[in-house]
C-alpha cells in the first residue's frame, strides 16, 4: 500500500464480566485518527459474536472500510467466530489477529460442551482458515484470513500496527469494550459496580 494514512480498518474486540460480552467496534485510520465506533452485545457461551459484529458493520454504515481485524476467535466461553460468513455477509475482507501461540482449542471445547453445542462449535473452529505467525512491530502475532492473500493480509497489518504487535484498530476496540463493560456493570447490580 503506498500512501496508507487515510485508509480504514474496523477493529473488534470484545470485554465479557459474568454473563455478558460487550462487542466494540473502531473504526480506525492507518494514520490512528477514530473515526467511529460501535457496541454490540454477545451471550457467554453462545454463538452469536459472528452475529454482533455483522450488526456492528451493518450500524456503522461505512463504505470506506478496508477490512476488519477481529482480536479474538472464540472470546465468551467459547463463542466460536464463523469468518467465511462474517467475510460474506460484510463483504469485508477479514483476519483474524491472535496474540498467544496455542496447541487448539479442540481439547478444551471438547471438555467444556458435547453434544450438539459441541459440534456446532467443533464445526466452526473446523472451518476456521489456518492460523500462521507473522512478526510485526518486533512482535510475534498470529493471523487467519478470508478475502485477501498472504501479502495483502500482512501489508494490511502492517500499515495499522505503528508500534507493538496489536493493531490499532483491534487495541483501540479493546479499551472500547473495556469501557462499555465497565459501564453497563455499573447499572445491572453486578458486583463490579459496587
Amino acid at each position: 500500500m503506498s500512501d496508507s494514512s487515510g485508509i480504514r480498518a474496523l477493529g473488534i474486540a470484545e470485554s465479557t464480566r459474568g454473563d455478558r460480552c460487550t462487542v466494540a467496534g473502531a473504526v480506525v485510520r492507518a494514520d490512528r485518527v477514530v473515526d467511529g465506533a460501535a457496541f454490540e452485545s454477545a451471550t457467554v457461551g453462545g454463538l452469536d459474536f459472528t452475529d454482533a459484529i455483522v450488526q456492528i458493520v451493518s450500524d456503522l454504515e461505512r463504505e470506506d472500510l478496508h477490512g476488519t481485524l477481529v482480536g479474538a476467535i472464540a472470546p465468551a466461553w467459547f463463542n466460536v467466530l464463523d469468518m467465511d460468513r462474517l467475510a460474506a455477509e460484510t463483504d469485508l475482507p477479514t483476519i483474524a489477529v491472535t496474540f498467544e501461540a496455542s496447541d487448539g482449542l479442540e481439547p478444551a471445547l471438547r471438555d467444556a460442551f458435547d453434544g450438539e453445542a459441541l459440534a456446532d462449535r467443533l464445526d466452526r473452529y473446523r472451518n476456521l482458515p489456518a492460523r500462521s505467525p507473522f512478526e510485526v512491530g518486533g512482535e510475534r502475532v498470529y493471523l487467519r484470513s478470508v478475502g485477501l492473500s498472504v501479502d495483502e493480509r500482512e501489508d494490511l497489518v502492517r500499515a495499522f500496527t505503528p508500534e507493538g504487535g496489536r493493531p490499532e484498530p483491534v487495541r483501540v476496540a479493546r479499551e472500547l469494550a473495556r469501557a462499555g463493560s465497565t459501564y453497563r456493570a455499573r447499572f445491572d447490580g453486578s458486583p463490579e459496580s459496587r
